[in-house]
């Protein structure tokens, strides 16, 4: 038998998460939620923040979001 693992990609920061590390958050809903520290962790679920507005995060968009 083999064992695969796959790296996931934290779901605030979208880093990559080498298997063995992170944290793995399963709701009541059935969602998934991959983090890759507890900074990820906390921002996301206590402080609600937006990933998109912080510059240390891969999601970040210099000049904010164009709408059409």
């Amino acid at each position: 038998m083999i064992a695969m693992s796959f790296a996931k990609n934290c779901s605030f920061c979208n880093a990559n998460i080498k298997p063995g590390t992170g944290t793995m958050l399963v709701r009541n809903d059935g969602s998934i939620l991959y983090f890759c520290s507890d900074k990820c962790k906390k921002n996301m679920l206590k402080l609600k923040r937006e990933p998109r507005k912080l510059k240390w995060t891969n999601k970040y968009v210099k000049g904010g979001i164009k709408i059409k």
